[in-house]
């Protein structure tokens, strides 16, 4: 098969990402994204270690770079304002508790949109309402009504993923709840935060409420959590999310109250469970998984968007040198990508128990844990896919 027709569900991040590779590697993409539009704001997600040459590698470098939070770094503080701990930047070669590479996932999303536009076809305000697949092909019929038939579909549509409960199984058998709760949305800056991240953290109750800086130095993003033995709230239903998040917040001291006092007039709100992705396997005949549908890590590991990032690249690369069987494929991209994700997840387990003041699982071994950030961090090989075709990178409208 020369080439291949690939539909991908989902514009976040991992959908464009892929959409990039594999158009570059001789694919006709079709990504459909049930929103109208592409969704701003969100939380910073960063790009560390084997991620960031991935985006050398797309050449958009200087365009993420431009998009950049531009955060100078963190202060931990007790409920007085008293800095306890201080992070840089440029700690740990920019791969550390603040990355260099630091960007609004609505931002990043956009960067890659706007890479992928004029190559690919991007379908708003609609969504996959059934498929079924043969051995030549998969048969989609879209909300909106139309019909197409592909060779390949590929969900990115995120910890919820429709396409995921549709051909894999419904989401319980998949997504495991850490026992946290996050929540996002912008504020005016009217703490003076000053290009630095504050977080305030309560051992005794488990729960955090921070500020992080914003391209736009008059906002800052808030970030509260709280635990939750269960989760139960519709991830569709912002009032009864806000109402839960109110309840569980309150009596936070430091700078929780003024935090909470913009919840009404923010226009992008945003919660949900902590909660990772773990399934025995990412493909089904020819319907495969990337990103948070297939192996969510969870906002806790910071690893998140290099998941994302690196599995793109492999997916695609993967596809392309197996000549777009999907089993060879498919198959290819679950050995390169399977330890590095494993790896991410445990991260992202190790940061939910460092809260938990209750917690009586005794830490890793200081060798073992640097061995595992390595992993999480640069784990992924890269190949250079010699004799796969290379149609170039595209020279984003930001780095013109």
């Amino acid at each position: 098969m020369s080439g291949s027709r690939v539909l991908v569900a989902g514009a976040s991040i991992a959908g464009p990402a892929l959409a990039h590779w594999l158009r570059r590697r001789g694919a006709e993409v079709t990504v459909v994204e049930r929103a109208p539009g592409l969704r701003s704001g969100g939380q910073a997600v960063d790009a560390r270690g084997v991620a960031k040459e991935v985006v050398r590698r797309m050449g958009l470098d200087a365009a993420v770079r431009a998009a950049r939070t531009e955060t100078a770094g963190a202060h931990t503080v007790d409920a007085d304002g008293n800095v306890l701990e201080t992070y840089r930047a440029d700690d740990h070669g920019g791969d550390g508790y603040i990355a260099d590479i630091e960007i609004l996932r609505g931002d990043l999303s956009r960067v890659l949109y706007e890479d992928t536009r004029a190559r690919v076809e991007y379908l708003f305000g609609d969504r996959i309402a059934e498929l079924t697949q043969d051995a030549d092909g998969v048969d989609v019929t879209f909300a909106s009504g139309g019909r197409r038939r592909f060779d390949l579909v590929i969900g990115a549509d995120g910890l919820h993923s429709a396409l995921r409960a549709m051909v894999f199984g419904p989401r319980e058998r998949f997504v495991r709840h850490l026992g946290l709760v996050l929540a996002f949305y912008s504020v005016p800056d009217e703490f003076g935060i000053d290009r630095w991240m504050i977080d305030h953290q309560d051992p005794a109750s488990g729960r955090s409420a921070g500020l992080r800086p914003l391209k736009d130095a008059t906002r800052a993003m808030a970030m509260l959590s709280f635990p939750a033995a269960g989760f139960d709230v519709d991830h569709r239903d912002v009032e009864a999310q806000k109402r839960l998040l109110r309840e569980r917040m309150a009596g936070l001291g430091w700078w929780t109250p003024r935090i909470l006092a913009h919840l009404d007039d923010t226009p992008d709100f945003y919660l949900d469970q902590v909660a990772q992705v773990v399934l025995d396997r990412w493909s089904h005949g020819r319907v495969g998984l990337i990103g948070d549908a297939a192996f969510c890590s969870s906002p806790m590991s910071g690893g998140g968007t290099g998941l994302a990032l690196v599995g793109a690249y492999l997916l695609a690369g993967e596809l392309a040198a197996a000549g777009w069987d999907p089993e060879a494929g498919f198959d290819g991209y679950e050995k390169r990508m399977r330890s590095f994700v494993e790896a991410n997840q445990e991260i992202g387990r190790l940061h939910v128990r460092s809260r938990d003041a209750a917690a009586a699982e005794p830490e890793a071994e200081p060798e073992a844990l640097t061995a595992l950030i390595e992993r999480a961090l640069n784990g992924a090989e890269l190949p250079g896919y010699a004799g796969v075709p290379d149609a170039g990178a595209a020279v984003s409208p930001a780095a013109r």
